[in-house]
Order: C-alpha cells, then sequence, then structure tokens
C-alpha cells in the first residue's frame, strides 16, 4: 500500500517539475499530471535499462525521470493531445 502511495505521490512531484521544464502551456489536470510523471520514470528505466528484459529493477534516477516526461509531453503536443 505505501509503495502505490509512493509512486503516485514521486508521480506527482516529477510531473509538476516536467511540467514546469517543458516550455509552453501543458493543459492538463492533476490526475494526468501523476501519470505523466508515473510514465516518465516508466520510459526512462526501460531507457537506462537499455531494453534488457530480465534486469534488475533500480531506480532510474530523478532527473532520467523529468526527463521521460517531459519526452511524453513532447511526443503528446505533437501527436494532438491537448
Amino acid at each position: 500500500m505505501f509503495r502505490i502511495i509512493g509512486a503516485l505521490f514521486s508521480g506527482l512531484v516529477v510531473g509538476i517539475i516536467a511540467r514546469f521544464v517543458y516550455w509552453g502551456a501543458v493543459p492538463m489536470g492533476l490526475w494526468m499530471t501523476i501519470f505523466l510523471g508515473i510514465g516518465g520514470s516508466l520510459l526512462a528505466d526501460a531507457v537506462t535499462s537499455r531494453g534488457r528484459i530480465g534486469a534488475p529493477a533500480r531506480p532510474a534516477g530523478f532527473i532520467a525521470s523529468v526527463l521521460g516526461a517531459v519526452a511524453l509531453i513532447f511526443v503528446g503536443r505533437h501527436l494532438g493531445w491537448g
């Protein structure tokens, strides 16, 4: 239960920082910000593990998570999401 709460809180923090760092307006609500931060963390983890399946789980790092979330904002904006 505490892992879920921790993931939601860290996703919120990463999402807010990614929205602050991204240039231009990012129109989305609180839940989308949380999902953006969690998705950025998952994307950063996939990139840093170099796609190895079965690699030991390790945190991607805060900066990599923010960069992953910014990349998701960029892709989403160019695909017309918001």
